[in-house]
């Protein structure tokens, strides 16, 4: 072989391999979980303890302030994501919401209007009547089955009903393939963490049998479990009922990993109390999400949308969440809880 042929084939080596490595392009969307703080309409609902989000109550909470509440919420909302989607969330799971009504208002405010955002609500028996709910973009998601799934719960003392939030599966297709996605709100601490730890492992047993349930019929479904769980992501409900992995290297078939539990650790958080963050507000995905063939949908990344204008510039609460309501009155603020979201990518065709 000459010296002039071995270089006229290395150059055509050379040009063969740079345009054989073409830059991947993905299509983006966000999928995201926002408490919204307490979201009441000014009406008084006989049948549920909302007296004081009514304009004679102790909230004084008027139809002026209902529609600023509702402005900030849409506003939130709809700048999830979009620094890398360029979107709003495809799939947006809300809780703290009282009725569907409210809903409609939030997704016919201007900054969501043009989203055509589908609503799926149930109402629950929580005695305060909040709900969990979904708002997704109707031109790309299309929901096939909805549910929701009732929490029976017993106080250990009274032996009472304990009336909480339903949780609700949603389960549609996204660009074509089959998503579920279950929206929670666990009960609460009220009475201190250990004595109402019961109450949480009691819904996270719920939520287990939701998510076996949809490996019966698929051991390789694509599952996203986000919400408002009111523990974080160490505690017992999640890491061991749910059986959660921080890893997602050791999470097996039909394994749930939790991207929220690395930024936990570091101290990250999605609501502050008492000079301490928790990471209450988690996005859960399983294992058929955490494949690194991306001809499919697939989990990319996750995070807290903390923005500057979310958060309490001021006071004694100064760097917690920029909460609506504060020391008996309305503040202009948004919620006490940070949004979370996550990333769901895969190649363009």
């Amino acid at each position: 072989m000459t010296l002039k042929y071995s270089c006229t084939l290395t150059v055509l080596l050379i040009y063969s391999f740079i345009f054989s490595q073409k830059k991947k392009e993905y299509q983006i969307n966000t999928i995201a979980f926002y408490n919204l703080e307490n979201l009441f309409d000014p009406e008084d609902d006989p049948v549920t303890f909302d007296d004081d989000r009514t304009p004679k109550g102790k909230d004084h909470w008027t139809y002026g302030v209902y529609r600023d509440k509702i402005k900030n919420m849409a506003k939130v909302i709809s700048e999830i994501g979009t620094d890398l989607a360029m979107n709003s969330p495809v799939i947006m799971g809300v809780a703290e919401i009282e009725n569907r009504k409210v809903l409609e208002d939030l997704v016919n405010e201007k900054a969501l209007l043009s989203k055509d955002y589908g609503i799926i609500q149930f109402d629950s028996p929580d005695r305060r009547g909040i709900d969990v709910g979904l708002l997704y973009q109707k031109s790309l998601f299309k929901p096939k089955n909805k549910s929701a799934h009732e929490l029976v719960i017993y106080d250990h003392n009274s032996g009472k009903r304990v009336y909480t939030r339903d949780q609700l599966l949603v389960s549609g297709y996204l660009d074509g393939e089959l998503i579920h996605v279950i929206i929670n709100h666990w009960p609460s601490r009220r009475g201190g963490e250990a004595r109402s730890r019961y109450k949480r492992n009691k819904a996270a047993t719920l939520t287990k049998k939701i998510i076996d349930s949809l490996f019966a019929i698929d051991p390789y479904a694509k599952i996203i479990t986000m919400g408002d769980f009111n523990d974080d992501p160490h505690n017992v409900s999640i890491k061991k009922i749910l059986a959660t992995k921080s890893n997602r290297q050791n999470v097996g078939l039909k394994g749930l990993y939790n991207p929220m539990a690395k930024l936990a650790k570091k101290g990250i958080g999605s609501l502050a109390w008492a000079d301490r963050w928790s990471l209450f507000d988690q996005i859960i995905v399983s294992k058929a999400l955490l494949s690194e063939n991306y001809t499919t949908y697939q989990y990319y990344k996750t995070g807290i949308y903390n923005v500057h204008y979310l958060t309490t510039s001021k006071g004694k609460y100064k760097g917690y969440p920029f909460r609506s309501f504060s020391n008996g009155s309305y503040t202009g603020g948004y919620s006490d809880h940070y949004p979370v979201y996550l990333y769901l990518i895969k190649e363009k065709r």
